[in-house]
């Protein structure tokens, strides 16, 4: 995409733009500023990478395009002319002596621009002049809503007051697009809020062309051959029209609204454009506002939606051009050579794209949106909302041609070695950094201008930005830049260490399992997992350590040369003595940094239990169906007594003689007579610690 920029606009470089929060990892910032780091793992001397049109467009582009092939060249150059009283503006129209009108969204005014002066041409009344035609004999017709009246300035009329009604179309609301067809004399408007089509002779008579099943009606074109095409707001339903009421469906659009048409001639091979746009809230025609000027589009909403672009030929085949999923499209037209150019509705962005599917942006303006444009013939202009400006083209390239990125975000503080690019042609390419997020007064200058890539003068800090000028090659293409860096080295800080039973989830020292659940599997291996707090993302290494509780020496908990990478280990200690232990855990950087820049920090955990024995009955009898006995473990506490019928696996539970489960022995007695039926059989008790240690004993019941 080609980007075109006026050199009266000083800018600082997209304002519009966040940049990632100061408490943002590395990792993020460089996925956010379109950095590459080599290899993948932030590791040594990374670098920022920018060589696609998303890179290369972020930043403030003055007079200059980007193409989604990644070229930066001299584009457009623009002026900039404010409409002191508008904040939005919705149509426009060209007359023959190069005069352009434009219709706007306070109280209905329509102003014209010539040489560089703005001028109050009628006032309608309405709340916006939402569309505009150049009629016969060089006229200009208004359309306008709330109240679904056209308006008609004569040739050369318009002193700023009132316009005189042209024609009242009968149960309509809003005008949302008109189109003249010269041969016929005759004008088309597209409306709501019963979606119909009106057709108006030079006498201001209407007549309903087409009644479709849609709300709205919002865009109308007419080809060389007469057919007529009328875009839907609803199903996002692109008519063709031969006759009055002969309508065929040209595309259905998976979107909310056809918003303009564009017709090439037919020396062209007659091709269709149709943008459309699915938006995030449902469409609703704005409201007459009193208090404060109205929306500046019809009902859309303040996030912005997703646009496409389609091409048709003659026969219907349809084409997707380009899309763009962070931006709906508010406006379409054709340059000299027939090119398609798109007005963007956030960012305030004009895009044109080719045959082969190339697309470039061609103006960024400060404006929130391109409200209309002209990009063919001798009077070539952007006109941009929120707030209202007309941006005359002035002409293509020239000195003041200049590429700046978006802010780069190294994450931390960086010292910045080598900038290189490529290009054809030569070039001028400058740097600055600071540590805040925008640039400001508390930036460095932009550094001495290299000529060749060289090392970056610019101080460290964390945030830089790269400017590339035109002034020695205005033909030259600017096709890559890059700029290598490397951070501070911060330090590793392990924030947490949790130990669990290999294949569980809680830690070793959960509560108790209650009675009559499903009883933990004895496991005597250990998951070890941690947390790390790693600024700089560097590749870290792990050295594990245990001592038992009590104990002042450290051991390893690492077999000899085993090398750990990961913030998780498993722990075998089926050969450890029953015990409570700590862990500490070691974080280095040695795998990014040198020795001298080496940092460590370790953490030790709480306790961690380690018990392989299961517990034991110190006694055991049974008097009748009245069972007594005593369990003891080395470590407790006791966790669990069950009983069963040997043979069924159906355990009821037994508390000990104070009713809880806290201690290391737990004396027990409880009537068996509610589980147990008369006769002989076997009873089986089984008692658990709380590591899931289990013992069994059996007793004979007569």
């Amino acid at each position: 995409m080609s980007t075109e920029r006026s050199s009266a606009h000083s800018r600082s470089p997209h304002p519009r733009r966040t940049i990632p929060s100061p408490r943002r990892l590395l990792a993020a910032a460089v996925a956010a500023a379109g950095l590459v780091a080599l290899p993948a793992h932030a590791v040594g001397t990374r670098s920022f990478e920018l060589r696609s049109l998303e890179d290369l467009k972020g930043g403030d582009l003055t007079g200059v395009s980007v193409d989604s092939n990644g070229a930066v060249r001299a584009g457009l150059t623009l002026g900039a002319t404010p409409l002191p009283d508008a904040t939005s503006i919705w149509s426009s129209v060209v007359l023959p002596d190069g005069t352009v009108l434009l219709g706007t969204g306070n109280e209905g005014k329509i102003y014209s621009v010539s040489g560089g002066r703005v001028a109050l041409v009628a006032t309608t009344g309405q709340m916006a002049v939402s569309a505009l035609a150049l009629a016969e004999g060089g006229d200009v017709i208004a359309g306008t809503f709330p109240e679904g009246k056209l308006f008609r300035l004569p040739r050369g009329a318009g002193n700023g007051g009132p316009a005189k009604v042209f024609a009242e179309l009968p149960d309509t609301e809003d005008v949302w697009g008109l189109a003249y067809d010269p041969r016929a004399k005759a004008l088309y408007a597209a409306t709501g809020s019963d979606g119909k089509l009106f057709r108006v002779d030079a006498a201001g008579k209407a007549q309903v062309y087409f009644d479709s099943d849609e709300p709205h009606l919002v865009s109308v074109a007419v080809g060389d051959d007469g057919a007529v095409y009328a875009g839907s707001n609803g199903k996002a339903l692109l008519y063709k029209l031969t006759a009055p009421g002969r309508a065929t469906v040209l595309y259905d659009f998976d979107a909310d609204d056809v918003k303009a048409i564009a017709v090439a001639p037919g020396a062209k091979g007659g091709a269709i454009y149709a943008i459309a746009n699915k938006y995030a809230e449902a469409f609703a025609p704005p409201k007459r506002n009193r208090s404060g000027p109205p929306s500046p589009q019809p009902a859309r909403a303040q996030k912005p939606g997703k646009g496409v672009l389609m091409r048709f030929d003659r026969s219907g085949v349809a084409e997707k051009m380009m899309s763009d999923d962070d931006t709906h499209y508010v406006s379409l037209g054709l340059g000299d050579d027939l090119a398609p150019y798109v007005g963007t509705g956030a960012e305030g962005q004009l895009y044109t794209v080719s045959d082969n599917h190339v697309a470039r942006l061609v103006a960024d303006t400060d404006e929130r949106q391109v409200g209309a444009f002209m990009m063919a013939g001798k009077r070539r202009f952007v006109a941009t909302t929120d707030p209202a400006v007309f941006h005359e083209v002035k002409g293509v390239g020239g000195p003041d041609a200049v590429w700046t990125s978006k802010v780069l975000d190294a994450g931390l503080r960086a010292s910045f070695g080598r900038l290189a690019w490529r290009s054809d042609g030569a070039l001028e390419l400058e740097t600055r950094s600071g540590n805040t997020d925008a640039p400001d007064g508390t930036w460095s200058p932009w550094s001495t201008a290299l000529a060749a890539p060289g090392d970056a003068k610019s101080p460290p800090a964390r945030f830089a930005q790269i400017r590339a000028r035109w002034r020695r090659d205005p033909g030259a293409v600017l096709r890559e830049v890059k700029l290598s860096f490397v951070t501070d080295n911060a330090r590793a800080v392990v924030t947490s260490i949790e130990a669990a039973p290999k294949g569980q989830t809680k830690p070793s020292r959960s509560s108790l399992p209650p009675s009559g659940g499903e009883a933990p599997k004895p496991v005597s291996a250990l998951q070890l997992t941690w947390k790390v707090d790693n600024p700089d993302q560097d590749d870290l290494r792990y050295r594990l350590s245990y001592r038992m509780e009590g104990q002042s020496t450290w051991r390893s908990l690492l077999k000899p040369g085993e090398k750990v990478t990961r913030a998780e280990h498993v722990w075998d200690t089926t050969a450890l003595p029953e015990g409570e232990y700590r862990i500490l855990v070691e974080a280095s950087d040695e795998l990014a940094n040198p020795p001298e820049r080496t940092l460590r920090h370790s953490l030790e955990s709480g306790t961690v239990l380690v018990d392989n024995t299961p517990p034991l009955f110190r006694a055991l009898a049974l008097q009748g169906r009245r069972l007594t006995g005593e369990v003891a473990d080395g470590l407790g506490p006791v966790a669990r007594i069950e009983v069963s019928i040997a043979g069924l696996d159906e355990w009821r539970p037994i508390f000990p003689s104070d009713g809880v489960f806290d201690e290391a022995v737990e004396p027990f007695e409880a009537d068996l007579g509610a589980i147990v039926p008369p006769g002989a059989h076997l009873i089986a008790v089984r008692a658990y610690d709380s590591a899931g240690n289990v013992v069994t004993r059996d007793i004979e019941a007569r």
